[in-house]
């Protein structure tokens, strides 16, 4: 099947699957790392069509979602692409992005890699930073009932994996505890030029966000 095909049909079932959900993993937060990903992949020598399916699929069950499953986003994918017929090897190689994206695979080992996982991974963190980083910080800490700010909370800055997946501090310590540390964790020079644009961004919010308490 053509590439193109493929992509069109990957696209209208993360739209189909994802309608209802939270603002900030939504459709519209896939769509910014699937164009976060061709952007950086111009950059790179990588198979296109691995970088743009794992940035369609990458979020299609995630595991926050679910009950803390980390298996079902991976299996998800792949059924999806083994029913249109994308070959083993690249379903294999997106499954296992999917599985090393996220910011708390790395408090495990490092198992994977590849250039496709670094473009989509930086994709995944340009959208957790900056201004569209600080909307989707404050829309899940409200979908999920978190304070905005509390003083009396500190930022935990050696969480186990455990410990950060259990987390329910205050949206403002999220910044402390992922989001200003990604611009240091970035693969590709791409990501590394722009996620120190939006890194300067959220250091200004923040000073502003304490002169305004």
């Amino acid at each position: 099947m053509d590439n193109l095909v493929l992509i069109d049909k990957t696209v209208a079932f993360v739209k189909q699957t994802l309608e209802d959900a939270e603002g900030g993993h939504d459709w519209w937060h896939i769509h910014r790392v699937w164009n976060n990903a061709r952007l950086i992949a111009q950059t790179e020598q990588a198979d296109a069509l691995t970088v743009e399916l794992a940035a369609l699929l990458h979020d299609i069950a995630d595991s926050k979602f679910h009950n803390g499953d980390e298996e079902i986003g991976p299996q998800t994918a792949g059924n999806f692409l083994n029913g249109i017929n994308v070959d083993a090897e690249t379903i294999h190689h997106v499954q296992q992005i999917i599985r090393h994206i996220s910011f708390k695979s790395g408090f495990d080992k490092k198992e994977f890699q590849s250039i496709e996982l670094d473009i989509v991974q930086d994709a995944d963190r340009l959208d957790a930073i900056g201004a569209i980083g600080i909307a989707r910080a404050f829309s899940y800490g409200g979908f999920k009932g978190r304070e905005l700010y509390n003083p009396e909370v500190t930022p935990n800055l050696n969480m186990t994996k455990a410990e950060y997946k259990a987390s329910t501090a205050p949206t403002i310590n999220h910044f402390y505890e992922k989001l200003l540390l990604l611009k240091d964790k970035m693969n590709t020079e791409t990501g590394k030029r722009l996620a120190q644009q939006r890194h300067d961004f959220m250091l200004a919010y923040l000073e502003q966000f304490y002169s305004e308490c």
